[in-house]
């Protein structure tokens, strides 16, 4: 017999939680088929199958949280689905003296035969605790087990027999009952609720938020950009670097620059807190949060400032790529100084983002709007116009440097060709 056990998940992941069991019990699998998949704070892990055989147990279901090392289900080795393990008798009809020339029958007692006609039933331990537990008869559930053995997945599985058909109901039924308002129990056929498991990741990000803004004394300044120059940029070179590079040149690798040079006049926003000490960090790996079906992610691109543009953009779009699929490692969410996040992309105009701590600032990019643009006392012109946020940590960041930090990010967005000097 093989365990399924919860492997190391990576720095400080404990536990994590059962996503998708992509086996039953009964499967034939081989070694290093995907087994189960677990979701963590961070990424979604594949356990696959060390040994060759057939699914025995799954003793935890979708849902459940578990723990690195635990043992969440067993594969019988070497048996072959739908059929006895080679150490099990096949049931006799009748038991029979053992003739003295079949010492197989000695050394293994057929005691299955006379348990099943005395109405005994073979279920593991965690069948029979959730069956307690959900006042469910063994007697009623039908084992998946070619041997009969109930498992707790069988348990699980079990669905009382549907009654007989009554006066006809509503055609709207309540998806939730017995919710709680206020003291009243309200169950309203009409107004029907669906009731969504949070996964494990939206559950870390939202106490992570609310940890941010419970922690650091968080506050936001803004300022505008001019994206004439940039947009210019765009236009012109976009083929060349395109067919230079098999990469497009997006806005990204501009704010990612723009970000390293301020970055380098001030050194506090690339720093953390340490108990009573700060941590200012030489090296600028800049988190670029990416919207994922699981929730927000915020990938690192490593050692920003040593990349070229192209670099920076392949960079973001493998990152953004993995995210999207499900596949970020570990690796790729660890360590980042600083943070760079884009509502615009959804159409923000402006907004106040949140800290990823234990980071000390972070740049909101939004839409780029169209608006008129005053450029002297006389004249007026529509420019295209992004508002930028900062959102910075002021236990270490003064208000003066957060607002300087700014105004910089914006003098280099808006003259580009010194980024190839500032940044």
């Amino acid at each position: 017999m093989s365990d399924i056990k919860v492997p190391e998940m990576g720095e400080s992941i404990t536990e994590g939680a059962i996503a998708k069991w992509v086996v039953k019990v009964g499967d034939q699998v081989n070694q290093g088929d995907m087994l189960v998949e677990l979701e963590t704070d961070k990424v979604n892990l594949e356990v696959n199958a060390d040994r060759s055989g057939v699914i025995e147990e799954i003793r935890r279901v979708e849902g459940d949280v578990v723990q690195v090392g635990e043992v969440i289900g067993t594969i019988r080795e070497g048996a072959v689905s739908g059929q006895p393990a080679a150490s099990e008798p096949a049931p006799a009809a009748a038991p029979a003296a053992p003739a003295a020339s079949a010492p197989a029958a000695v050394a293994v007692p057929a005691p299955a035969p006379a348990a099943e006609q005395a109405g005994a039933l073979v279920a593991s331990p965690a069948a029979r605790k959730l069956a307690r537990e959900q006042g469910i008869d063994l007697q009623r559930v039908n084992p998946v087990d070619p041997n009969g053995r109930i498992n707790r997945s069988d348990v699980s599985a079990f669905r009382e027999p549907a009654a007989a058909p009554q006066a006809a109901k509503p055609q709207i039924e309540p998806v939730f009952s017995n919710r709680s308002s206020g003291g009243t129990v309200l169950d309203d056929p009409a107004k029907p609720i669906e009731v969504v498991r949070m996964s494990r990741r939206r559950q870390t990000i939202a106490t992570r938020l609310v940890e941010a803004q419970r922690t650091a004394a968080m506050l936001t300044t803004f300022n505008e950009v001019d994206m004439t120059k940039i947009l210019d940029i765009r236009k012109r070179r976009k083929q060349s670097f395109q067919e230079k590079n098999d990469i497009g040149l997006g806005f990204m690798s501009f704010f990612t620059k723009a970000v390293v040079g301020a970055l380098k006049k001030f050194p506090l926003l690339n720093a953390e807190i340490d108990g009573d000490q700060l941590l200012v960090k030489k090296f600028y790996d800049i988190g670029i949060a990416v919207s994922a079906k699981e929730g927000l992610v915020v990938p690192v691109v490593r050692d920003a400032d040593r990349l070229g543009f192209a670099e920076i953009e392949r960079s973001i779009a493998d990152l953004a790529g993995k995210a999207r699929t499900n596949s970020l490692a570990l690796s790729d969410l660890q360590g980042g100084t600083f943070s760079i996040t884009n509502g615009g992309i959804f159409g923000s105009l402006m907004s106040t983002p949140i800290l990823n701590t234990p980071q000390v600032g972070i740049l909101g990019m939004h839409k780029i709007q169209w608006r008129p643009v005053a450029l002297d006392e006389q004249r007026m012109e529509n420019r295209p116009m992004m508002y930028i946020a900062l959102s910075y940590d002021h236990r270490i960041v003064d208000g003066s440097e957060a607002v300087r930090f700014l105004v910089t990010v914006k003098e280099l967005l808006e003259d580009p060709e010194s980024l190839l000097i500032e940044g």
